[in-house]
């Protein structure tokens, strides 16, 4: 029976597990410092997966008169001892001593550190993460064929990467194609609220935008739809692909803190609460007295949310007072967006699904 391929984690020393100082030199205890999150996390991770830890580190001219071996190695050794009190210890320690203007191929981003890995069967790399701080720790996985995670970058944290790995990415894909409408939608919910939207409605684009750029979620909508005939089909249809693609992203649910916003915009104040427990429901409590905002016309602000709501299987209860109509449908879908983060926010450590049902 073959055994199952070894995952890595490649993890990068100075400013990933202990912060780096300006001249980039551990050399001294009183220049250790440990990464915030790095000791709870790190031990939940060795504690409850499968994976390998080696450590690739740069040290620039270790072993010459810049960089002494004696004021490397007892800050080193202290800082394995305090990891491995914590149950986190490391299977391969790799430490590259060339300066940059070296060019060696041992030095990241090159791959000869981590050569016993490639091409070798008995490793899957695929599925195999580098963690670091640099752009070098990024291009390192490009080089060897995995993936990175990169502290600092999108807000990155070492609780965030435990809870990638633990529950896994929440990204989905909807292609949507009927005779009237073409839509596409790609859904990160643990993203930085990048956006790229485009279905032909300006004023629709800007409220999808909403929903990625506060909801934190890398969003990407591309819809083409009969607009010819009017914009009923290609909002509806948009929902519901938006709808569906959230409801897959969110997976089985498990450890997501399920409810979630009030929040007022200029002269409006909006409250969108939602509840993911699998029973669609509308309560819409907003008017609108103008035709359209921009080519989007306000009946349809119901029957977008009436979509949302069906094919996400959520309860949404949605409410909205004011004047200017522009603030008042802007501050739903604001609110909208951050009651999607509040509720869709992962705890791992409490990684059970949030029903006394037992189902969702």
């Amino acid at each position: 029976m073959n055994e199952k391929p070894i995952r890595c984690l490649f993890i990068d020393r100075d400013g990933t597990l202990i912060e780096e100082p300006q001249d980039e030199q551990i050399d001294s205890f009183a220049k250790l410092k440990f990464v915030k999150g790095v000791f709870k996390n790190l031990s939940f991770i060795r504690e409850h997966l499968d994976f390998k830890f080696v450590m690739v580190s740069n040290q620039d001219g270790l072993g010459t008169d810049s960089y002494p071996e004696n004021t490397f190695w007892p800050v080193h050794n202290f800082i394995m001892q305090t990891l491995e009190g914590e149950g986190i210890t490391f299977d391969d320690i790799h430490i590259d001593r060339h300066w940059p203007e070296d060019n060696s191929p041992m030095r990241k981003p090159g791959v000869g550190m981590v050569k016993d890995y490639l091409n070798n069967p008995q490793y899957d790399l695929t599925n195999s993460y580098v963690i670091g701080d640099r752009d070098s720790d990024e291009e390192l996985a490009r080089n060897i064929g995995c993936k990175a995670l990169i502290l600092g970058k999108g807000g990155m944290t070492w609780d965030k990467i435990a809870e990638l790995l633990f529950a896994g990415e929440r990204i989905a894909e909807v292609w949507r194609k009927t005779k009237e409408t073409d839509i596409y939608v790609r859904l990160n919910i643990d993203g930085t609220g990048k956006c790229d939207i485009s279905t032909g409605l300006g004023f629709f684009d800007h409220m999808l935008e909403q929903i990625g750029k506060h909801g934190m979620m890398d969003l990407t909508i591309h819809c083409k739809g009969d607009l010819n005939v009017d914009e009923h089909h290609t909002i509806e249809d948009t929902a519901l692909a938006l709808g569906d693609c959230l409801l897959k992203a969110l997976g089985d649910k498990r450890g997501i803190e399920r409810y979630g916003f009030c929040l007022p915009m200029d002269d409006c104040l909006c409250q969108v609460a939602l509840d993911f427990g699998g029973r669609p429901w509308l309560v819409w409590d907003a008017e609108f007295h103008r035709e359209k905002i921009g080519e989007m016309p306000t009946e349809m602000f119901l029957h977008f949310f009436k979509s949302l709501s069906d094919a996400a299987k959520m309860n949404l209860n949605i409410k909205a007072e004011g004047t200017n109509e522009h603030h008042k449908i802007e501050g739903i879908f604001k609110a909208l967006a951050r009651a999607l983060k509040m509720a869709v926010r992962r705890d791992i450590y409490h990684f059970e699904l949030p029903s006394t049902k037992g189902s969702l």
